[in-house]
C-alpha cells in the first residue's frame, strides 16, 4: 500500500493497487473511492484528512488487508 499526503490541501491518497481508475465515486462527504475494471477498490482519496483520523485509520486497515488478499495481485 502506498500513501501520499498533500499538506497544502490536507488530502491523503491511499493506493491499494497500482491500477488506472475505471471510475470514482464519493462514498461520503470528501471521501472518494477509485475502482478498477474488476470493480474492486484500488484507492481512497480523503479530503480534509487531518479532521478524519478515525476514518483514515479504518481505511488504512482495509487497504492493508486488501493489499494482502490474492485478488489484489
Amino acid at each position: 500500500m502506498n500513501q501520499t499526503y498533500d499538506s497544502s490541501t490536507d488530502s491523503l491518497y491511499l493506493e491499494v493497487r497500482p491500477l488506472p481508475s475505471r471510475r470514482t465515486g464519493e462514498v461520503e462527504e470528501d471521501v472518494f473511492l477509485d475502482l478498477g475494471e474488476d470493480g474492486d477498490p484500488f484507492g481512497y482519496d480523503i479530503k480534509h484528512a487531518s479532521e478524519k483520523t478515525e476514518l483514515v485509520q479504518r481505511f488504512m486497515r482495509e487497504c492493508d488487508h486488501q493489499a494482502r488478499s490474492p485478488c489484489a495481485e
